[in-house]
């Protein structure tokens, strides 16, 4: 297949993926259709019957190095409604993988071994990778390789760069429980939204070492109801926690219990809250971002091989690594003009840049079989 047709036929898939979307843990069809298109493509498949995604495998023996695709949608509002939505991308590292696997078959002749796809479920809400795992996706598995678009303010279209640093994040759902009282009467009891607005304050006042970036924001607040003569005792919310460090994020959960304490205290109500999602910061193995530095070098040039980058997202990625020490991982993140950012509800980017992703994790990927040269 020369150059031209594999960008029609990535062109064409990413149309259909993202005209698709589904959130997380629902992506039945996506699984389906990612089913139809590896087994086209002449992959074994397996699919599991308690989980969506799918894994794929060409080649034989060992060793066995590993690419791995998100699949799942944020659900966003999208021009006034809420709807599964492709902001962050994972049509397209979908696509990219695709493609990989079509030029890897075309270069077949130059490595030896097992090249296996993960296409994992469930990466928005940081319990995909941890699934995967527990199906014993990479337990055999020497090198396991990720991609992510990344957005124009942090990489220009074009360049790429070996290895994403991304932060710890951590996600709270948790809410406040007293008493519902009269509006003349404030006396009697506790505001839940004024212990809200304390506990906003507070979180103001949680510090790390400056020199390791971390935030804690509330992202969601619901309280009281129709009726403004109620002062309501009840409340739920969410935190988004970010930190650059795993010892930072625990750093932050720390003071922030102690925040919650503080509130129950002085206001008189009981803070419960639980930990839907957690996903790690990254740990860096050099042998793995040595190949992914020399199959960009070699896939695009010197000039547009870029140091590793430090986002202060997440991704649940690195709990492969976490959960199998022995694995060698990297994530590549990938230029591609993209705006206004990731989970804007508008995100664009320039869609044939998803040819030189497929370019440079095949590249990657016989690298890390040992057929090509790494440097050092």
């Amino acid at each position: 297949m020369t150059n031209t047709s594999i960008q029609t036929y990535m062109l064409k898939t990413f149309e259909h993926l993202h005209s698709n979307p589904e959130i997380s843990w629902e992506e039945v069809k996506t699984t389906g259709f990612l089913k139809q298109e590896t087994e086209k493509l002449g992959c074994r498949v397996t699919t599991f019957p308690d989980s969506t995604g799918l894994i794929a495998e060409i080649g034989n023996g060992k060793p066995i190095v590993a690419i791995r695709a998100d699949i799942d949608a944020l659900s966003q509002e999208v021009n006034g409604d809420f709807q599964p939505n492709h902001s962050c991308g994972h049509d397209a590292h979908m696509t990219i993988v695709l493609g990989a696997i079509q030029i890897l078959k075309e270069r077949s002749a130059e490595w030896e071994g097992t090249i296996r796809f993960i296409f994992q479920p469930a990466e928005e809400k940081g319990t995909g990778a941890l699934k995967m795992v527990e199906l014993g996706a990479v337990d055999d598995v020497d090198f396991l390789f990720g991609v992510h678009l990344r957005p124009e303010n942090e990489m220009g279209d074009g360049y790429a760069a070996p290895f994403l640093i991304h932060g710890a994040a951590r996600f709270i759902s948790a809410s406040i429980s007293g008493e519902d009282m009269h509006g003349a009467r404030p006396h009697l009891g506790a505001n839940a939204i004024e212990a809200g607005a304390a506990l906003v304050h507070m979180l103001k006042n949680i510090y790390v070492n400056p020199l390791t970036p971390a935030s804690i924001k509330m992202t969601k607040f619901i309280s009281g109801g129709e009726s403004s003569n109620i002062i309501p005792g009840n409340a739920e919310f969410s935190l988004d926690l970010r930190a650059q460090t795993n010892e930072a994020m625990d750093h932050l959960q720390n003071k922030l219990e102690k925040a919650f304490k503080a509130v129950e205290s002085f206001y008189d109500v009981k803070v419960s809250f639980s930990i839907p999602a957690t996903l790690p910061a990254a740990i860096k193995n050099d042998e793995a971002v040595s190949i992914m530095n020399n199959a960009i070098i070699n896939s695009l040039s010197e000039e547009r091989c870029l140091p590793p980058i430090i986002t202060t997202g997440g991704d649940d990625f690195h709990f492969y690594t976490i959960k199998r020490p022995h694995l060698k991982a990297t994530m590549l993140g990938l230029g591609c003009g993209l705006v206004p950012g990731l989970h804007h509800p508008d995100m664009t980017f320039r869609r044939e840049a998803m040819v030189k992703g497929a370019e440079i994790l095949t590249e990657a990927a016989i690298l890390a079989l040992g057929t090509g040269r790494v440097d050092s």
